[in-house]
């Protein structure tokens, strides 16, 4: 018969043993299935401010200009301005490219410039003024992109017109409207007629206010030029800007993210002859520069296992890279930088069914990615001391295309997305960024050089005004897989007040969120009235619960939540 006290020390041996057993195969599971045991305290500090909260978010782009004035594209123009309580910068390619107006993917045209038999210049605004007056009479800021190369103007004009489909190579693209001018002098009389007919139709203040930037990714196949023809380039699109209105601002060179050395001596050349190059238009000493310009670009790929894991490292080197590369030009630090096209990778019209890699765009990795992105961006802002104004989402919407297909577009089919929600939150925000600690948050070199691929980054970008705070917070990983909710607790202090109203706004699977919406109505690609109206409601950004008065204890207020991996919340406190 076994003893009782070898019964207690056989369990307890045993025991130990599965227990050892058990911490072994958690140890050996990915970290997306581990549980998040403990909570995750951020502690804002209302009283230490960072600087200005900038709305760099507010700035927007896409390649069809023609979708500007379609039905959906007017019906997202009127929300993102609804959203922000600034002006919203847009940009857009294809401003000048020839053509009927007819919109296609990665592609648009305004037949701004022709010519009649006898070689005589011609300029017609119709379809410009169309495009910019959607803007202009929203409250919206046009970001010009003065591009591309009318067909009469281009150095090698067959083939002009391309039709590319997403199962086509990018390449297809490049076709006549990439090319250098053959007559520079005939391309700043085009570019001084635009801009002069600009200030007689929307007044010379309000083209004052408007930012004017050249081409787009000259270091790659968008510019079928070298470099040194860009620059030349650059001195007379200056020259005929600054002829036709002299306090026009207008910068560049708005090549692709500065990661390799092409593209970083590209940018390098560029400021160094905005400086002491031979102007090519005057013959005198550099050329007016008045904004610096570069792009940043993740890169998500697929796993062996079918799941998308994202790269927001790449776009974070990319950011850092090209203020650094500022950073070295002393005579330039305070000039504005604007990021001119910012996301998780590079081709907006490219949808899911034929790259698996952007699978992440419907839901909620997309609007995570953002605020994680946006967040890390301020961070590198403030390090480098970059003038940064505009952070530019190339991303807008796809007209007549499937519901949810998969591209990079803040709403289909009048569908708002879960990140467009992300910018609402943004939207809420203002006055100045203040301090935030973190126990969940990856150090800000840790991510710019690993990503986020171990643990998960939880953390906040956190604002102050005169009568209320605002706190972003986020669990965000690069994998996007499902993983235990986060506990987390925000304590905010300084606060002037010992009561406030705190409303709590979510873009998770369960709220904001109409592609999980679509999802469970059967993925309807003819939704009814009924379920349009359901999905429209989902595309809301919605709170969990009312408003509700919180105490405020010695300046101090506590707010507890539980938020799902890829989650975001917006805790707003007002007194």
């Amino acid at each position: 018969m076994r003893q009782p006290g070898a019964v207690r020390r056989g369990g307890a041996r045993w025991g130990r043993q599965l227990a050892s057993a058990l911490l072994l195969a958690l140890t050996a599971l990915p970290v997306r299935a581990q549980q998040q045991a403990d909570t995750v305290r951020i502690r804002v500090d209302t009283r230490a401010a960072r600087g200005a909260m900038t709305p760099i978010w507010a700035w927007f782009g896409y390649d069809e200009p023609n979708y500007t004035y379609m039905k959906d594209g007017s019906k997202l123009l009127t929300q993102l301005q609804a959203l922000s309580p600034v002006p919203v910068h847009v940009r857009t390619h294809n401003l000048l490219t020839t053509g009927d107006g007819s919109a296609a993917l990665k592609w648009g045209s305004t037949n701004a410039y022709t010519e009649d038999a006898s070689g005589k210049p011609v300029y017609d605004w119709t379809i410009v003024d169309r495009i910019l007056d959607a803007y202009v009479h929203r409250g919206m800021k046009p970001f010009v992109e003065i591009g591309f190369m009318p067909e009469a103007l281009s150095t090698h004009p067959e083939p002009y017109r391309h039709h590319w489909n997403p199962a086509d190579a990018y390449s297809q693209i490049f076709t006549g409207w990439a090319y250098p001018p053959r007559d520079y002098d005939r391309w700043r009389e085009l570019v001084y007629q635009w801009v002069k007919h600009s200030v007689e139709k929307y007044g010379r203040k309000e083209v004052e206010s408007w930012y004017w930037e050249l081409w787009n990714e000259p270091d790659i196949g968008y510019w079928q030029g070298t470099p040194e023809e860009y620059a030349r380039l650059y001195d007379y699109t200056v020259d005929g800007v600054k002829r036709a209105l002299p306090t026009a601002r207008i910068g560049g060179p708005e090549v692709t993210g500065p990661l390799g050395q092409r593209t970083q001596g590209m940018l390098r050349d560029f400021l160094e002859h905005t400086l002491r190059g031979t102007n090519a238009a005057t013959g005198r000493k550099g050329a007016p520069l008045d904004l610096i310009t570069f792009h940043a670009k993740g890169a998500p790929r697929v796993m062996p296992d079918g799941h998308v894991r994202m790269s927001v490292a790449t776009q974070l080197r990319a950011i850092d890279n090209g203020f650094s590369i500022i950073a070295a030009f002393p005579e330039l630090k305070q000039l504005p930088v604007v990021i001119g096209e910012s996301d998780p990778e590079g081709c907006a019209a490219c949808p899911a069914r034929t790259n698996p890699a952007n699978a992440y765009r419907n839901g909620t990795m997309y609007s995570s990615y953002t605020a994680e992105q946006l967040t890390r961006t301020y961070e590198l802002m403030d390090r480098h001391g970059a003038n940064l104004v505009g952070s530019v989402t190339w991303a807008f919407e796809f007209e007549n295309q499937p519901y949810f297909d998969g591209f990079r577009d803040l709403s289909t089919n009048g569908i708002p997305k879960p990140v467009l929600n992300v910018f609402r939150m943004l939207g809420k925000m203002g006055g100045r960024r203040v301090a935030v600690q973190s126990s969940g948050a990856l150090p800000l070199d840790s991510v710019v050089k690993a990503s986020v691929q171990g643990r998960p980054d939880i953390d906040a970008l956190a604002s102050r005004d005169h009568h209320s705070t605002a706190v972003l917070v986020y669990n965000y990983h690069d994998d996007d897989v499902p993983a235990p909710a986060a506990p987390v607790e925000v304590l905010i202090e300084g606060v002037p007040a010992t009561r406030a109203t705190l409303t709590h706004y979510r873009v998770d699977r369960d709220h904001s969120n109409a592609y999980e919406a679509w999802k469970r109505m059967g993925s309807p690609q003819q939704p009814t009235a009924e379920q349009l109206a359901e999905l429209q409601k989902a595309s809301e950004l919605q709170t969990l619960g009312a408003p509700a008065a919180v105490k405020v204890v010695g300046g101090s207020a506590r707010v507890r939540f539980e938020l799902p991996r890829q989650g975001v919340s917006l805790v707003t406190l007002r007194w």
